[in-house]
């Protein structure tokens, strides 16, 4: 304390200075950070946001072009065909089954659910905007663990629903996965996503991140 109150020359002694600590962890912050995006366990959530990508966008192909797997060919939607219609249409039970009739087959229902799919699949794949992907994705999953309501053990008809299990299906796997993709900038490995954050409009608006 003396020292501040009598100021004397310098004993040699020198404190280390904050901006060159500054300095020299900017290197180090940027190894480690490249290291970050290199181990096992960066490399395992960029295989799972692919993989999950690769579903979307394949669904998002088949029903558009018909490809002859679950959208039957020249049933497409560019042939004419609707990519709720089939879906909604069915759907057999829960609190939402006659809102989703009224649903099947409207033009603004097919749009946003290709919409969904395409953007979804897209941000995967490229790795950026993971966190808008995973509040668009889990509202699509949602909605569609609604319409297949698991809970139910009967149908309307009062046949058995065959539902294997009546709280989590493959619905609420891809929400959670899409969550965990998000949080963990899965991104930033096998993808753009450190240049999407470089982006001056992504880093004014972190959400997009």
């Amino acid at each position: 304390m003396a020292v501040h109150e009598h100021p004397r020359r310098s004993s040699g002694f020198h404190l280390p200075s904050l901006r060159r600590r500054r300095t020299a962890s900017a290197p180090e912050s940027a190894v480690s950070a490249h290291a970050g995006t290199s181990t096992p366990r960066a490399y395992a959530f960029a295989s799972l946001r692919l993989l999950t990508g690769f579903v979307f966008l394949w669904a998002f192909l088949d029903k558009t072009f018909g490809l002859g797997y679950a959208t039957p060919s020249g049933k497409g939607w560019i042939d004419g065909g609707s990519p709720t219609k089939g879906f909604l249409g069915s759907v057999a039970a829960g609190p939402m089954e006659s809102t989703f009739h009224s649903w099947a087959g409207d033009l603004w229902a097919d749009r946003l659910f290709m919409l969904g799919l395409l953007g979804i699949g897209l941000a995967l794949v490229a790795g950026v905007a993971l966190r808008l992907a995973a509040v668009a994705g889990t509202m699509m999953m949602a909605l569609m663990w609604i319409a297949e309501w698991p809970p139910a053990k009967h149908l309307s008809d009062g046949s058995a629903s065959m539902s294997p299990n009546p709280f989590v299906d493959y619905h609420l796997i891809y929400a959670v996965a899409l969550i965990v993709l998000a949080a963990a900038a899965a991104g930033d490995t096998l993808g753009a996503g450190r240049l999407w954050a470089r982006l001056p409009f992504v880093r004014d608006h972190d959400w997009l991140r």
